[in-house]
């Protein structure tokens, strides 16, 4: 995404409009009369779990956990329970009920919750992305009591109100054991409903996840209380806040950075999109030389950035155990990136270092190189990064290591792939991302032949999409090639607004396929197939449950999924 860690943009809805549309209303009324039958494949289209067991497995199988359950299966209540989890499409579980993307209603919910009694070890619930039970959580929380050891919460996108958060922070008493609470994409959260929180947070909590919650520069100032009452939290993701780090001068994010001390066990912080500016940069450098444990910061989108990493960088030195540093699309200045270089030596435990998205990278990538511990880093994109030939060239240093190679739109890749292909190890880099580089036939064949060596024979995904100068001899070669036994996803698409025949490279990729036994999606939009071609490709890949993406066939009867994604941000 540009910003990356919440890939594909926005995930969550306006949890701050109505809660009930016209739309939605008429939909309660067909969802009450919807038969179990009629419901279990829904439940199964809007889960985002794609390995779901076929219906007469769930329904012969037995359910993971139904041996656990002991006297509640004996006294017919679990089967309560298997019979409204399958009506959702999901599988039984006396530890975890995953419900997420089930399309819940109120009526569903107060159901739910009426079943918890009878599920005394439970210890994950998950209703995340069920918009219509925003408004009825009291329903939920107030049988909260009947799962006390439940470990892990997770309500996201669920149009949460302050009325909702309120419930909850005073169920959140019955859940002594609770590690992991997680309310993003809710916008209800914010604009003071978190003080709800404040106090009664339990102890044990380890992850806190408030991503796209409209947090505001109070709730900053509240969150600063919770830090301090949580003394064991590990992970505390506050991405997305556009407005958190405002008013940085009269408290609000200055309260919270000087609060983070107390949680000295902090392992991963991030304020990825979170407004941050020179000034909120300079109070929460002040903190990090209390949190030793630190070992993920995520600065990631933060336009504003500029001009504050030379006073901020030297406070990095504290994180001896930092291993990922995330500032991808921050604006920095050629200062700022060398202010950071100065203090690389300092972080001998860094694994990745993401710095791409910033057009001044381009020019300081050696001596990015030269400060980088190079034999034990996995991670280096520098997509959108402005490379020239003398960066390109420094960056074949650091390539032999890298699990992830993306050199995404930076033009100068093409004509110069094989400098990067002679420096990778056989079998170590997992991805390689060529999108948009202007590469040539030739790049493709110097590419097939690095398959055929075995370079990347543990490679699960390439992505050569936006190359529209290659011939059809270069895809031809790539895709003959062999030695892709590992690729799980391969994107050949072309730009938006052009097209081209591929008829002349579809063969290759027909016989290719039974070399490729862990494809599991195939992207070629724009590319034009006649409609035998095109049925031969959609036949051989549905067999085998592959997701195709390819524009929409002219035949009603076609079976593929096509999308249209748009093209990122150079």
């Amino acid at each position: 995404m540009t910003c990356s860690h919440w890939s594909g943009g926005q995930r969550g809805r306006d949890a701050g409009g109505p809660r009930r549309s016209p739309l939605d209303l008429i939909m309660n009324q067909i969802r009450r009369k919807r038969s179990a039958s009629d419901r279990k494949p829904l439940g199964r289209f809007l889960s985002r779990d794609r390995t779901s067991i076929p219906e007469a497995a769930e329904e012969t199988a037995p359910a993971s956990g139904v041996a656990e359950a002991g006297g509640v299966e004996r006294d017919g209540g679990w089967g309560r329970v298997c019979v409204f989890l399958q009506k959702l499409g999901k599988k039984a579980d006396s530890r975890s009920l995953r419900l997420s993307h089930c399309d819940l209603t109120a009526t569903d919910l107060l159901e739910l919750a009426t079943l918890l009694r009878l599920l005394p070890r439970l210890e994950e619930l998950d209703v995340s992305w069920n918009e219509l039970i925003g408004g009825c959580l009291t329903t939920l929380t107030s049988h909260l009591q009947q799962v006390g050891g439940i470990r892990a919460l997770r309500l996201c996108s669920c149009r949460l109100n302050a009325a909702d958060v309120a419930a909850l922070g005073e169920a959140l008493g019955c859940v002594p054991l609770l590690e992991v609470l997680d309310l993003s994409w809710n916008s209800g959260v914010g604009g003071g409903a978190l003080q709800c929180l404040l106090g009664n947070l339990p102890p044990p909590l380890r992850e806190l996840h408030l991503v796209a919650c409209r947090l505001t520069a109070a709730d900053a100032a509240s969150l600063a209380g919770m830090v301090s009452a949580v003394a064991g939290l590990c992970v505390l993701d506050l991405s997305c806040n556009p407005q958190l780090t405002q008013e940085v001068d009269t408290g609000g994010f200055a309260a919270l950075a000087s609060g983070l001390p107390n949680a000295a066990a902090l392992a991963t912080l991030r304020l990825q999109d979170c407004g941050l500016r020179p000034g909120g940069l300079e109070a929460l450098g002040g903190s990090l030389h209390h949190l030793p444990s630190l070992r993920e910061l995520d600065l990631s989108c933060n336009k504003s950035l500029a001009g504050g990493l030379d006073t901020f960088a030297p406070h990095l030195a504290h994180l001896t155990h930092l291993e990922s540093l995330d500032l991808h699309l921050c604006r920095l200045t050629r200062c700022d990136l060398e202010a950071l270089i100065q203090v690389l030596p300092s972080l001998a435990g860094m694994t990745q270092l993401d710095v791409s998205s910033n057009q001044e990278t381009g020019g300081v990538v050696d001596q990015l190189v030269a400060a980088l511990p190079l034999p034990q880093m996995r991670r280096l994109p520098l997509n959108s990064s402005s490379l020239n030939k003398d960066s390109f060239t420094a960056l074949a240093l650091a390539v032999p290591c890298l699990l992830s190679v993306d050199v995404s739109w930076c033009k100068v890749v093409g004509g110069r792939l094989a400098l990067l292909l002679d420096a990778l190890q056989p079998s170590v880099v997992l991805e390689l991302r060529l999108s948009s580089c202007d590469l040539t036939t030739e790049d493709l064949r110097h590419l097939g032949a690095a398959c055929r060596r075995g370079v990347l024979s543990s490679l699960r995904t390439l992505d050569v999409s936006y190359n529209g100068s290659v011939g059809e001899d270069g895809w031809s070669a790539l895709l003959a090639a062999g030695g892709l036994a590992s690729l799980q996803d391969v994107d050949l698409s072309l730009r938006p607004l052009t097209s081209a025949p591929c008829s002349a490279w579809l063969p290759a990729l027909l016989r290719a396929l039974p070399g490729l036994p862990a494809l599991t999606r195939l992207a070629a939009q724009r590319w034009e197939a006649g409609p035998r071609d095109r049925e031969q490709l959609t036949h051989s890949l549905s067999k085998r449950g592959v997701l195709l993406e390819w524009d929409a066939a002219t035949s009603p009867a076609s079976s593929f999924e096509a999308t249209n994604q748009e093209s990122p941000e150079e």
